[in-house]
């Protein structure tokens, strides 16, 4: 008997390797998988219905990538398969975002075999000089984790270690599968104890200490507040962030990036604070406290509107999902799960001051039918539902987000750090589809992608995605003749920020909708947004709903024109 008999002999539960990795998938809450087909992984994509996967087949990898990340932002973690070089640098964009963001993707890769890489072949898809590592290689540095599926004895460990350092760690891995490990026999035992998920307990003595130092912190402090930004999202922290919100009665704000991290509808709830860009009110409060207990911070230059920020460290306490910071002295390895739990139930009576109340009140201007930003965004606010999912793209959108008060339960979408024009509509793509999943069981949520006309002219094939997967997204896309939030940072009047006017709304029968299953506006004034948020039909969003915005083309939040400022001024900086 041949040595590879008698290892699969000895095996108790024999699965195939794509089985096996399909199933863990399928375990840790993956129901889609997102991707291009490529001759090195098809064989690959014949296991992922019988795991209980869908195939969403995406109109090119960049988007796919995209589409990965949104989905994941809703159903906790996501999957991602492409094929070897091209396929995977083609997607490179796309997760190198989401490890900036903080996502969690399960990037797969079909590569060629072990014999073909061994034998340093002149293969398609390669470099021709016989490297079959340059690839992975460039992913390591966007990616916590690798894995080589090369060796049948690990394969099941080296799968299971990935997705549980991509989920704790709400990053992208990257695991490469060669085409003939693909059927390789592996041991199938492992699957019936699940993979552990948890996090790392921290030292209770030392966590002790740290949540001890920070409740004599707040017992003297006199106006204290709580600042929420992404981290505590991605690291998923909002339940304890929650409860101390609740029980403190401290007045609390979001970071742009922290959209929606807490239920803006609660009664200490303030605002978004982002320096200069901050809403009204907010900032002087924010500034102003003796204490800020800065919860998941991401201190972008976007998310502070320009490194605007006017807070002391000396006057803050940082958790994160690594250590805790209070001023000045770090505690490393303390996770803020456990110490924003125990801060919670032994805190006592504190000293309040309340904070400004944030309101979604359209200013006033007279008769003017004109759709400005200054307008759109509270009126956008009145209209929202709870559990609505919002994806705002790179530019005036991602700012004007900043002044919409959200009902209770609603999540934002941003992609305010990596910040790459046209990720909003692939993004609202996976949304949509994890929206769509979740509905099955029966949660509904309305997805709504608010983005530019020249972000949206990136990745405008998504909408035929989301044809395909009978998704019904409400699209709203700003037409203002190109590149706002550039023209703000240099060049108002030049032609490299204008973009080809195109008949948008015309692209959904394009793409193959049909006649019945779809609608699209076009929307000049004030009165037709208000009409068409009082239409019932279009709330219910039955079907894919497409809506041509128009605003002036040198309008633009008052957040944007700040952080642009900033930016021209950081970039001339010599």
């Amino acid at each position: 008997m041949a040595s590879q008999d008698i290892r699969v002999a000895s095996l108790k539960q024999p699965v195939d390797v794509a089985e096996y990795l399909m199933r863990r998938l399928r375990e840790v809450g993956v129901e889609a998988m997102h991707g291009v087909p490529g001759d090195f992984n098809l064989v690959a994509l014949d296991y992922i219905k019988d795991a209980g996967i869908s195939w969403v087949g995406n109109c090119n990898e960049l988007n796919a990538a995209y589409a990965a990340d949104g989905y994941a932002r809703i159903k906790g973690i996501s999957a991602l398969v492409t094929t070897f070089g091209v396929g995977e640098l083609s997607a490179v964009n796309g997760v190198a975002g989401a490890y900036s963001e903080f996502v969690p993707i399960v990037h797969l890769v079909g590569v060629p075999s072990t014999i073909s890489q061994k034998n340093g072949m002149l293969l398609h898809h390669t470099l021709g000089n016989g490297d079959f590592h340059v690839f992975e290689n460039m992913s390591r540095n966007i990616s916590c984790y690798v894995a080589d599926l090369t060796d049948p004895s690990t394969i099941a460990e080296r799968i299971d270690h990935a997705i549980q350092q991509c989920y704790v760690q709400s990053r992208p891995v990257y695991i490469g599968l060669p085409t003939d490990m693909v059927q390789k026999k592996i041991e199938g035992d492992r699957l019936n104890t699940p993979i552990d998920l948890s996090s790392p307990e921290n030292d209770p003595e030392k966590e002790d200490y740290v949540v001890n130092v920070i409740l004599k912190s707040l017992e003297a402090a006199k106006n204290p507040v709580i600042l929420v930004d992404a981290c505590a999202i991605r690291h998923r922290a909002l339940e304890e962030t929650h409860a101390l919100i609740e029980k403190s009665g401290i007045p609390c704000f979001v970071a742009p990036m922290g959209k929606s991290a807490i239920n803006e509808t609660l009664p200490t709830y303030g605002g978004v604070y982002a320096g200069d860009g901050s809403n009204d009110g907010v900032r002087e409060r924010v500034e102003k406290s003796d204490l800020v207990l800065s919860i998941g911070a991401i201190k972008s230059d976007f998310n502070t509107a320009g490194f605007t920020y006017q807070i002391s460290q000396l006057n803050t306490i940082d958790f994160h999902s690594d250590y805790v910071r209070v001023r000045y002295s770090e505690y490393p390895n303390i996770r803020m799960h456990g110490v924003l739990r125990k801060v919670t139930e032994r805190m006592g009576k504190l000293n309040i001051q309340s904070g400004p109340t944030p309101a979604n009140v359209t200013p006033k201007y007279g008769d003017s039918q004109v759709i400005e930003q200054a307008w759109f965004w509270p009126r956008l606010g009145q209209w929202l539902q709870e559990h609505d999912i919002i994806v705002t793209e790179t530019g005036t959108a991602n700012f004007g987000i900043w002044e919409t008060r959200f009902p209770a339960h609603v999540t934002a979408i941003a992609q305010v750090l990596w910040g790459s024009i046209g990720y909003a509509t692939g993004s609202a793509q996976g949304a949509a589809l994890a929206a769509k999943q979740m509905g099955e069981k029966g949660q509904k949520r309305r997805t709504i992608l608010v983005t530019g006309d020249g972000s949206f002219q990136l990745t405008a094939q998504e909408v035929s995605t989301m044809i395909r997967n009978k998704l019904n997204p409400i699209i709203f896309v700003i037409c203002n003749d190109g590149y706002t939030i550039e023209r703000y940072i240099h060049g108002m009047e030049a032609e490299y920020n204008d973009v080809q006017e195109w008949k948008y709304k015309d692209l959904i029968p394009t793409f193959g909708a049909k006649e019945g299953e779809y609608k699209t506006y076009q929307v000049y004034t004030r009165k037709e947004v208000d009409d068409l948020f009082a239409d019932e039909n279009f709330c219910a969003a039955p079907y894919i709903q497409f809506v041509e915005l128009y605003m002036p083309k040198e309008d633009a939040p008052q957040a944007l024109k700040l952080t642009a400022a900033a930016s021209a001024r950081n970039n001339a900086k010599q």
